[in-house]
């Protein structure tokens, strides 16, 4: 079948890299992708956010397939715009409606949905710039450090967590009156700061039957030690070595299972996948967030670990047949460091040529802010390159990653040297 994949970042690498290998594909096309993906497949220029571009170029180039990697284009509708012309009604596509995609698209109603259906998370409440003295009330009856997070989509980067009353009231004003996140930030939720540590469960669905994927552990901090201001991620590790079968039990009995019948109740149609942002909570999970695609570069080590046809779940995630679906795993753990432009998630520069791509290497190098010019492949974005490496010891895979970012050079290239490394202890 000829698929079409949406995105640009390197966990679209990471599925078309996937993808490629499947004897059901016969044509890759990446909408923009990057100068990974063009290793994988052939990149198209099409604005994604562009629906009649999108439809056209799936019409012209009968495309059977089309995956939705990034969040926007489904917060905005396109499965429900493709799903509507007849022209393109047929096309089997991997990623929500609009209305699903609102668990991702609004963190009020992610946190309605979850209340609705016991699906335990943080205590919350909602404010918008006519009731922000209320939201400054609210402040003051929890306790610290307090977590404050724009109601839309903000790249990742729309939570910020606070230690002091002041900069927390301080933090809402920015965020409300003068609108820190543009229009994310219109409406803001302030919920209790759970304490515990963070995990990543991923679930393939067709709206009614689903198979559970590796799970990970994403590091956002851009600073050593979960230090520094909140970045799209810097790294990853998969198996997540606290999340074991106990655990597991109860994510899959407490919160996969309500979160998957809420959606049937709610009749949301949800053929695509389901990322779990949870914090274990001694032992116990509670949900901090819900993502409507797979995450990035939770991508990087979640998708490498995957040893079954990935296309053929797609295709059985998109016909409502994925019980008759057998995933397979890779047992060897995956470790992904990330290569970032020096100043970033704050301002800056790209456009400098990337060296030592084709160091020998048993890695994966999953391309993100990176693409040719001039035959040359150059920065364009604040994260670079996903180095990810596997092993049966995860001491192993977390050398192999970092020894393989001293050899790829950019100028200004930054990295955290300790991701995984909090997991050995």
């Amino acid at each position: 079948m000829n698929i079409l994949l949406l995105g640009s970042g390197g966990r679209e690498h990471a599925l078309a890299w996937k993808i490629e290998q499947s004897p059901l594909c016969s044509r890759l096309f990446i909408a923009p992708g990057n100068a990974g993906t063009q290793l994988c497949g052939t990149n198209v220029q099409l604005n994604i956010n562009d629906f009649d571009a999108v439809a056209g170029f799936v019409v012209e180039n009968n495309i059977h397939m089309v995956v939705v990697g990034p969040e926007d284009p489904l917060v905005n509708g396109i499965t429900d715009f493709l799903k509507q012309k007849p022209e393109t009604k047929n096309v089997l596509i991997i990623g929500p409606g609009k209305i699903g995609a609102q668990l991702e698209g609004s963190k009020e109603f992610a946190k309605e949905f979850m209340k609705k259906y016991d699906i335990p998370t943080a205590a919350y409440r909602s404010f918008t710039t006519e009731t922000y003295e209320e939201g400054v009330d609210f402040l003051e009856t929890l306790k610290p450090p307090y977590v404050l997070k724009a109601d839309g989509l903000a790249a990742g980067k729309g939570v910020v967590i606070v230690n002091s009353l002041d900069g927390a009231i301080d933090t809402l004003k920015q965020m409300l009156k003068n609108k820190a996140f543009g229009k994310a930030s219109e409406k803001v939720v302030i919920e209790e700061f759970l304490d515990g540590i963070e995990i990543s469960v991923f679930v393939a669905t067709d709206g009614k039957n689903w198979v559970l994927l590796p799970e990970a552990k994403d590091y956002k901090r851009i600073g050593e030690g979960d230090t520094g201001p909140n970045t799209g991620g810097m790294g990853a590790v998969s198996p997540v070595p606290f999340a074991d079968t106990e655990f597991i039990e109860k994510v899959k009995s407490g919160i996969i299972q309500p979160t998957m019948d809420g959606l049937m109740k709610e009749n949301i149609d949800y053929k695509g996948f389901i990322f779990f942002g949870l914090m274990n909570v001694n032992g116990d999970p509670f949900v901090i967030e819900y993502n409507v695609r797979m995450g990035d570069p939770e991508a990087e080590v979640v998708i490498p670990r995957i040893n079954s046809d990935l296309v053929n779940m797609m295709q059985h995630m998109a016909l409502g047949t994925l019980n008759e679906y057998v995933i397979e795993l890779c047992p060897q753990f995956a470790v992904t460091v990330m290569l970032v432009s020096g100043g970033y998630p704050e301002s800056y520069e790209k456009g400098f040529e990337i060296s030592g791509l084709d160091s020998p290497h048993d890695s994966l190098l999953f391309y993100a802010g990176a693409k040719e010019k001039d035959g040359k492949t150059i920065t364009s974005g604040g994260r670079v390159i996903a180095v990810t490496s596997l092993h049966n010891d995860m001491r192993k895979a977390i050398e192999m990653s970092l020894s393989i970012t001293h050899k790829i050079d950019f100028a200004h290239k930054f990295f955290r040297t300790d991701i995984g490394k909090d997991l050995l202890k």
